[in-house]
């Protein structure tokens, strides 16, 4: 299977090396190309095996597995551009959520799938969030989960979950990232830890609670428990968070959730309004 990468900005590149370190496919077999080709390049001294195409549609072309890796504003004439060359054994795989896999099918007469990646996919970890397009077939459903499942647990995942599910595991990392880093500050701040201690002292616990969850020696909630002893320090801390966090997730969450009404939107335009 060719695997060709429309775009190699932030997630293009994750997706790309995410893809060769995990072995998933040899860099002989990776097509990769970006507006601005040195991008493109740049990944190819670390792996020298990739070929860097010129344009889009000699990438989707050769590759049998085309990502589009772009700007959800630019996803409907990059279709436009490439669909000549898109016949019916190929396979179009978007990794933005406003677009959905029905709009995508009404440009193409191939497989279509919509893959959102986590930068946790980078470390060969984390979740990928599938949904296929109705005309994607059973092969190319197949061959697509056995690739990712290399780098990510694959999870398919109805429309109407998009953004929620994307809010959860492709935003997660920088909103847990955020409060971590706050948490680091206010511990030097407060104390007389250095900056460089409670960074090591917090990114080791982050990976050592990622195993306990991962090997299912306790849930969140019995993680909780087993920590929070009653009446001890824990505990206040457990106070203050409950007190002064209140519905910060909720607001979250309706923040999200407006922003991607307005990309919902712009990627409708840029359908002419399908």
């Amino acid at each position: 299977m060719k695997i060709g990468i429309i775009g190699t900005g932030n997630m293009g590149r994750i997706l790309a090396e995410s893809l060769l370190d995990g072995n998933a496919v040899p860099p002989s077999s990776m097509l990769i190309t970006n507006r601005t080709l040195a991008k493109a390049e740049e990944i190819q001294k670390g792996y020298p095996g990739i070929q860097v195409v010129k344009t889009g549609l000699e990438t989707a072309r050769q590759a049998d597995a085309i990502f589009l890796c772009v700007k959800p504003h630019q996803m409907g004439e990059l279709l436009d551009a490439i669909k000549p060359v898109l016949t019916k054994d190929k396979c179009v795989i978007s990794i933005t959520s406003p677009i959905s896999v029905r709009q995508i099918e009404k440009k193409v007469a191939c497989s279509v799938a919509r893959i959102i990646p986590s930068i946790t996919n980078r470390g060969l970890s984390g979740v990928s969030l599938f949904t296929y397009g109705e005309s994607c077939s059973n092969e190319w459903r197949a061959g697509l989960y056995s690739l990712f499942e290399r780098i990510s647990v694959p999870v398919e995942i109805e429309e109407n979950i998009t953004r929620v599910a994307s809010d959860i595991v492709s935003c997660g990392p920088a909103f847990f990232s955020h409060l971590v880093q706050s948490f680091i500050n206010a511990a030097v701040k407060e104390t007389e830890i250095s900056h460089e201690a409670a960074t090591t002292l917090a990114t080791e616990m982050l990976i050592g609670l990622g195993e306990l969850l991962r090997k299912n020696y306790y849930t969140l909630p019995t993680l909780q428990e087993k920590v929070c002893v009653k009446g001890g320090i824990t505990g206040e801390g457990i106070k203050v968070l409950e007190r002064e966090t209140g519905d910060m997730f909720e607001q979250l969450f309706r923040a999200t959730h407006r922003k991607f009404e307005e990309d919902l939107e712009k990627a409708r335009e840029a359908f002419n309004n399908q």
